[in-house]
């Protein structure tokens, strides 16, 4: 794995996190236990700070970034990701907050300041454009996202079990 610090920042990876060797931690980044990066990932820094919780996953390819302080964003905008989250593949997660048991799909765009609220399910090519708040209990799809309808007991069950396959699939890879 690629760990860079990033002026006074180290990166802070739990032990029983596995971060791949192709992908690349920069910065004032915590991740926390159990929580898996795969390969291609790029999680960035460098000028705000970045939280990934517990059996959280970050699948293939993501980018993930935050903004500066400046007159155009005042106190800049960190990013935060909660547990029991699944990133899909090829996501670009910038300078927002994701709550607890969340799915984000494969290729979905998280703009700057979007707030998706716990037991969400984002849908793949999906975009929230900047500030935009995802209500708890819903799939969300479309570009820009819309609340298609309430999530059903299979897929809220669904968010505990990507989040476990994860853990379980890491375990594998860290053996």
């Amino acid at each position: 794995m690629t760990i860079r610090n990033f002026e006074q920042f180290s990166p802070d990876i739990a032990d029983s996190a596995f971060v791949d060797d192709a992908a690349v931690v920069t910065g004032n980044v915590v991740i926390g236990a159990d929580s898996s990066v795969w390969p291609m990932c790029s999680i960035r820094g460098d000028i705000h700070s970045i939280r990934i919780g517990e059996r959280t996953n970050i699948q293939d390819g993501s980018i993930l970034h935050v903004t500066h302080d400046s007159e155009f964003a005042p106190g800049g905008n960190a990013l935060s990701i909660g547990n029991d989250v699944t990133v899909g593949h090829n996501a670009v997660v910038h300078a927002c907050t994701v709550h607890d048991l969340c799915l984000v799909g494969m290729g979905v765009v998280l703009l700057d300041g979007v707030v998706v609220e716990s037991e969400v399910m984002i849908g793949a090519g999906s975009l929230a454009p900047p500030k935009k708040v995802l209500d708890s209990g819903y799939l969300w799809l479309g570009s820009p996202v819309k609340k298609v309808r309430e999530l059903t007991e299979k897929e809220k069950a669904f968010l505990r079990y990507s989040a476990q396959h994860y853990v379980d699939l890491k375990n594998r890879h860290m053996k």
